[in-house]
């Protein structure tokens, strides 16, 4: 009798739409890793009881997305650096009765803005729209790359700020709401909402767009995001989905957990491809 696989996962609210049981079931295949992955919709108020349970009962690891990241972050016992100055967490590792928080979301993006996309992020203006989990998780690593500046929109002028301040100290940003984002375009626009979870777009200028912009959606789908389209038909030099932040990002994770670094280009390819539909 064969010994049961690892269990591994992701906990999001909502979270079926998620390519990530996909991509990890790819790395595995390529590096030789027993494991296993699934999804796992949890609203807030079980998210906590929901990971230790999984942990108690043998899970070995957490894929973080959508609305938890905060909440991971606040659950674990101990936290990498990339963790404690996100103050967010997208992967979460059980080990010896702990809970490891870890955040490979800045490092994914950034991955595949420089390296897959080759964009040059020093000397650049960047606008991220939207202040929660997601954008604590890209900050500190955009940062890293020496923008000129870099500017936090969100609905509110005050949760902006106040995440804008949390990073004063690694470079130039700074918080605003959303419609007192100054004139001018950017190099860079992230959106890190979840507005096109909705179907919807983030209230940005369009101002802010210009020939040279490249807009990023952190979101990814099958077809064009509302904030892609949105992009593309004012003008923008190129308009991605997140599709390369989340392979970079799982990799990272994959290599927390297992010690390997897997190749994310053939899965990237993949995906870009159109991939079926992503296993149950």
């Amino acid at each position: 009798m064969s010994e049961p696989l690892d269990l591994y996962g992701v906990v999001g609210h909502p979270v079926a739409h998620s390519w990530s049981p996909f991509i990890h079931s790819m790395f595995a295949r390529q590096t030789g890793e027993r494991l296993t992955y699934r999804l796992y919709d949890v609203p807030p108020e079980r998210f906590r009881s929901h990971v230790l349970e999984f942990a108690s009962s043998g899970g070995r690891g957490l894929n973080v997305t959508v609305p938890h990241k905060l909440a991971a972050a606040q659950l674990a016992g101990e936290s990498s650096e990339r963790a404690r100055v996100a103050g967010a967490a997208n992967t979460l590792t059980f080990t010896g009765g702990l809970v490891i928080a870890d955040n490979t979301d800045g490092v994914g993006l950034v991955r595949d803005l420089t390296v897959n996309l080759g964009l040059v992020l020093e000397n650049r203006r960047i606008l991220i729209a939207g202040a929660g989990g997601a954008a604590r998780g890209v900050v500190g690593p955009l940062l890293g790359q020496s923008p000129v500046e870099i500017i936090v929109a969100g609905r509110t002028a005050e949760r902006a700020r106040a995440l804008a301040q949390q990073f004063e100290s690694l470079g130039p940003v700074r918080g605003c709401a959303l419609e007192e984002i100054s004139l001018g375009s950017f190099d860079l626009i992230v959106n890190a909402t979840s507005a096109s979870l909705a179907g919807e777009v983030p209230e940005l200028p369009e101002t802010a767009v210009g020939p040279v912009t490249t807009c990023y959606d952190m979101a990814y789908s099958r077809t064009e995001t509302p904030f892609v389209r949105w992009a593309q038909e004012r003008g923008c030099a190129r308009a991605v989905q997140g599709w390369g932040m989340l392979v970079e990002q799982a990799a990272e994770s994959f290599q927390i957990w297992r010690g390997v670094r897997p190749d994310t280009i053939p899965v990237l390819t993949l995906l870009e491809r159109g991939a079926p539909l992503p296993p149950r």
